[in-house]
């Protein structure tokens, strides 16, 4: 199937073909028909799918054929990097139409502040943001959706984990009922069905299946003691010449440590936390992507925004909690059939995050030796090493969204 075949407006087609765009990623080639006929929608989709233009070219084209100059359009995403990033390939995109977008996320000065007041006065057709900042403007009482065609839900889940739930319960209910809805969220916890439940109308759904990591992946686990990390982080990145290496982390708190120690250790390493400005952030991706800065140091929630081709290497400097997460995290290397390699470090705490990991991708990970130098190590035993149910769902695991 080609980008033609879907009869888009010619402004976004000569848009497509001038990105290089010519055949649909499967998440594409299945939500754009959907949205086109104005239907809601429910997918399940993880980063580095093509998610993004899934959404935004069917609503680009509604746009070009309603006509513009009223805000027609609103995704709220979790985070600032997002919001750029959605906001640069709207400008992709639309860059042959007339087309208004703008992003609106916390951490900007005052300035910035009023830049954003006086073009929802003028007219703007997208709005990309943060919770918070719509909110700032919403209260304030000149941002109006009375006009409101598409409501948009970016990375659900990741909202959810944020806390912020109320926020864009609060949000939704300044906006018109009739409308169409669209939410993509990576994973499907019971609380992603619940909200869609209450927001979408007869929606239909779409899962990307999350189950397999990329082919090119190659995967590795080290077990071993909590002690033993930093020690043979240091072997590995010394060992490896990989130009470009992302180390996820589970906490801030550890994001801050980790950057500090590799810096100690005179790595080129930085880190994106909340706690940065704005700007930094902004340099710290820049750096990241342009290869100035090797390694970067981030939590699930601060990489989404990252959308860098080639990362060689992904280490799991911890497990993450969800399962689901762990193919979000690998697939940030290996992207467009390239290879990649992605290590996993398993303490004795976080074994049971491991057989979960393995019981959702059906397949053992390889186990990689420790170094004897770095002395003996713990034997895998998950069973040793139950966790404690987490709160707010009684212990159980969190299901996964199938069609």
């Amino acid at each position: 199937m080609q980008f033609t075949d879907f009869n888009f407006e010619n402004e976004l087609t000569d848009g497509l073909l001038s990105m290089g765009f010519k055949s649909p990623t499967p998440i594409q080639e299945q939500a754009i028909p959907i949205i086109l006929n104005k239907k809601d929608i429910i997918a399940c989709a993880q980063t580095g799918t093509g998610k993004t233009a899934a959404y935004l070219l069917p609503v680009l084209n509604n746009i070009i054929k309603k006509g513009h100059g009223s805000i027609n359009t609103l995704i709220i995403v979790p985070t600032r990097e997002l919001a750029v990033q959605i906001d640069e390939a709207i400008r992709g995109f639309a860059y042959f139409t007339n087309i208004s977008a703008m992003a609106v996320y916390g951490g900007n000065d005052g300035v910035m502040f009023e830049q954003e007041k006086k073009s929802f006065k003028e007219g703007v057709d997208i709005i990309v943001g943060t919770p918070g900042r719509l909110l700032s403007h919403i209260n304030q009482g000149y941002l109006k959706f009375d006009t409101l065609q598409h409501l948009i839900l970016d990375e659900a889940d990741r909202m959810l984990d944020m806390g912020f739930s109320d926020d864009i319960n609060r949000i939704i209910s300044f906006l018109p009922e009739n409308r169409q809805t669209l939410m993509f969220s990576a994973t499907m916890p019971p609380k992603i069905r619940s909200i869609a439940k209450k927001l979408l109308k007869d929606p239909e759904q779409i899962n990307i299946s999350l189950s397999k990591p990329a082919e090119g992946v190659s995967q590795g686990v080290y077990i071993l003691n909590e002690t033993q990390k930093i020690p043979l982080l240091k072997l590995i990145l010394k060992g490896k010449d990989a130009k470009s290496i992302l180390i996820f982390s589970s906490t801030k708190e550890k994001v801050k440590r980790l950057e500090m120690e590799l810096k100690q250790l005179r790595f080129n390493a930085s880190a994106i936390h909340s706690d940065l400005e704005q700007p930094q952030r902004k340099a710290v991706l820049r750096s990241f992507s342009t290869r100035e800065l090797r390694i970067l140091v981030a939590t699930d929630i601060l990489s989404r925004g990252i959308d860098v081709d080639s990362i060689g290497i992904v280490i799991n400097y911890d497990v993450p909690g969800d399962a689901e997460d762990y193919i979000h995290r690998v697939g940030r290397t290996a992207r467009a059939e390239s290879k990649g390699e992605a290590i996993t470090f398993v303490n004795p705490a976080d074994q049971q995050k491991l057989k979960r990991i393995e019981e959702l991708i059906d397949s053992e990970i390889n186990r990689l030796e420790v170094p004897k130098e770095l002395g003996p190590v713990p034997e895998y035993n998950p069973s040793a090493h139950r966790e404690r149910p987490r709160g707010g769902n009684n212990g159980r695991k969190k299901g996964n969204f199938r069609r």
